[in-house]
């Protein structure tokens, strides 16, 4: 193929992207700030730039006068890719349409004025307005940044006695500085999320997935997905076609979609976030392992402006889970034991420390300290274990 991509990030959840390309016989450009970032080891060539730095990346791109950009697994970055790619005339989402998907403020108002469900929510830059809204609401509600990923600065605050360390977190971990606080609303069943795909504006790949939350540390950071999803096929259907509804009045036209959405006590639908790129947590790997379907190989082909239209539904043939590997405390990490019962069963499994490396409980996605993918023999099985791993999955921390 011979073609020019420039992916931005290398991290190790995106070295999914960097490989697909290589395997097409694209010519990679691995763009970031961290020079050791792992995905840069398989690209072509590596550029030190901040993928949040709009004009410096779009000078990167002129001269070296690629063929296509993509953020993978990154909301971050998602804008600098669609505003390139604008700039240049390459295959790509709206820029509008990119911005309001990665900020919370933007997405909630969107939702609000086409009449889907949404939480009530106001976005705030100060403190004092944000604690009054806070207990205007009478109840439990969700303190967020509007533009950070990986669940970083999210709280749930049930009392104003929190609110202030809740807003602070927040704020830290927001690049414009402006935070959200929505109701909480109280979930029926699993959180689902997963990976979509759009050709022509339309949702021809739908990979849903249960996600997985740790009790025993931060309840409100995923650790895992599990494919396929447990839903009715009445609730499936409602989801595909509200989240099919939005893609088409927000504009979204082309490639992988990130998917978090829940149904509340009484089957409502509540699209939670929709990132405008693949998801992280090896979510394109566990349904590629689950299905045979290789989303990242259709992601660079759309943002090469290749035909992805053979890309279709496709049944699970077996039962994978994605799971971030993290600590339960703080410490000096020492090992990492898998019982028996699932050592068998592990397709995958990466550590990014090694002994005596300082490692953090597991407050949020930047505090995950491995990954892997495991099978399961039934969907049974597959739920019990990913709810219960601290039984099948130990790691081995000493204090500092």
């Amino acid at each position: 193929m011979n073609k020019k991509i420039m992916l931005l990030g290398g991290n190790y959840y995106q070295m999914t992207a960097t490989k697909a390309a290589k395997a097409l016989g694209c010519h990679v450009i691995s763009v970031d700030y961290l020079p050791n970032n792992p995905a840069h080891k398989f690209a072509d060539e590596y550029h030190n730039v901040s993928t949040i730095d709009r004009e410096a990346v779009l000078a990167l791109a002129k001269k070296l006068n690629i063929d296509g950009i993509w953020s993978y697994a990154s909301d971050v970055s998602a804008p600098t890719a669609a505003y390139v790619a604008e700039k240049l005339g390459l295959p790509t989402n709206p820029l509008k349409s990119v911005e309001i998907l990665t900020h919370k403020d933007l997405m909630r108002d969107f939702l609000r004025k086409n009449n889907f469900n949404v939480p009530k929510a106001e976005s705030f830059t100060n403190y004092d307005e944000a604690l009054k809204f806070f207990l205007s609401l009478n109840k439990a509600a969700m303190v967020k940044p509007v533009d950070s990923s990986g669940s970083k600065g999210v709280t749930k605050v049930v009392d104003e006695k929190n609110f202030r360390a809740a807003y602070d977190s927040a704020m830290n971990y927001s690049i414009s500085k402006k935070i959200i606080v929505e109701e909480f609303i109280q979930r029926k069943g699993y959180q689902i999320a997963g990976d979509g795909f759009l050709v022509d504006g339309n949702l021809i790949f739908a990979g849903l997935m249960n996600e997985h939350f740790d009790k025993l540390c931060n309840p409100l950071v995923p650790i895992g997905e599990s494919y396929p999803a447990i839903l009715s096929p009445n609730l499936q259907e409602k989801a595909v076609n509200e989240i099919q509804r939005f893609m088409q009045l927000v504009g979204m036209k082309m490639n992988g979609i990130n998917l978090d959405f829940m149904f509340d006590e009484k089957e409502e639908l509540y699209i939670l976030e929709i990132g405008p790129r693949n998801g992280g947590n090896l979510i394109s790997d566990a349904i590629k392992e689950a299905t045979g379907v290789d989303l990242a190989k259709y992601t660079i082909m759309a943002a090469l402006g290749m035909d992805c239209s053979e890309l279709t539904q496709q049944p699970a043939k077996k039962f994978v889970s994605s799971y971030v590997i993290h600590s339960l405390t703080d410490g000096l990490f020492q090992s990492l034991s898998i019982s028996d019962e699932i050592k068998n069963d592990v397709i995958l499994c990466d550590l990014f420390v090694k002994p005596g490396d300082k490692v953090y409980r597991f407050e949020n996605g930047g505090f995950g300290i491995g990954a892997m993918l495991i099978k399961f023999d039934s969907i049974d099985k597959m739920l019990y274990r990913m709810d219960h791993m601290e039984k099948y999955i130990t790691c081995n921390v000493s204090p500092n």
